[in-house]
């Protein structure tokens, strides 16, 4: 398998080339069915917002149902596809990472929290705001003399009321607001998984007792403090083997395992398959 054709990283250039990208933002409207069989990655953020719309939209291996009045967020690096039936209509907002990063604050929580939770089913009176940003957005794009401080101000709103609505969605922010350090567990995890897979260097950075953190994980998450370690390392390892032709050797090494049989072995125990199996899948 080729990975790197069956599995592209788009950049935002190859889409809607007669659109005015110097300023790296486009603008998509979907109609009706759409496909991807194959699952990529983008080098961009997207924001979708669904009028009405069925089917799935799988987002690092999670599918999650479409409905109208839905936001749904992309983060670059993330893998999806989708299945869209034909009521589908749905607009995107392309935005490249270096837009992105003047904006991210709007969001006003972590990163970390909207990667975990991607789809967001708004309330009518958000989704009507956010709809009416997106309808000026396409308008201003259109304009023979763009305003892009227009149209950055009105993605920074998009992005407020988002956080609005999320504050109330969120499942684990009232966890995370009562129970501060397992939001710092889970930060650490993603910065040091592929260095560190032992709970105890997460609870010595936290001052705590491995013990106790397992004991935290249990209660609020359901599951071990090693295994949101594993589930980490589990996450990049697909989207390695799906977006790369990388030998699954150095992809193991990559993360940290220096014994190719041993990752294979960590791998089909999280997911029944190996990884050589699930890239040929």
């Amino acid at each position: 398998m080729d990975a790197i054709s069956d599995f592209p990283t788009l950049d935002i250039s190859e889409f809607w080339p007669s659109q005015n990208a110097g300023n790296n933002l486009l603008y998509h409207e979907i109609i009706g069915k759409r496909h991807i069989e194959k699952p990529h990655k983008h080098d961009f953020f997207l924001f979708m917002l669904f009028e009405e719309g069925s089917g799935a939209h799988s987002i690092d291996f999670i599918d999650h149902q479409v409905t109208g009045k839905q936001l749904h967020l992309l983060f670059p690096e993330q893998i999806h596809k989708w299945d869209l039936l034909k009521n589908t209509h749905a607009h995107q907002l392309m935005i490249s990472r270096k837009i992105f990063e003047t904006l991210a604050n709007a969001l006003r929580f972590s990163l970390i929290l909207y990667q975990n939770d991607p789809v967001i089913n708004l309330s009518t009176e958000a989704y009507q705001n956010i709809l009416q940003e997106f309808r000026q957005i396409k308008k201003e794009l259109v304009k023979p003399v763009v305003f892009w401080e227009m149209i950055h101000t009105r993605i920074k709103l998009i992005a407020l009321m988002v956080s609005q609505e999320a504050e109330i969605i969120f499942n684990q922010q009232t966890v995370y607001q009562t129970k501060p350090i397992l939001f710092k567990y889970r930060s650490l995890i993603d910065s040091h998984y592929k260095t560190e897979k032992l709970v105890a260097f997460y609870a010595n950075q936290l001052n705590i007792s491995a013990n106790y953190m397992n004991i935290l994980c249990k209660k609020h998450f359901n599951v071990s403090a090693t295994a949101m370690i594993h589930e980490r390392v589990i996450l990049e390892a697909k989207r390695a083997l799906l977006t790369t032709e990388k030998p699954i050797k150095a992809i193991a090494f990559d993360l940290g395992f220096y014994d190719v049989a041993y990752f294979s072995k960590f791998f089909k125990k999280h997911t029944q398959i190996t990884p050589h199996a699930f890239r040929e899948k």
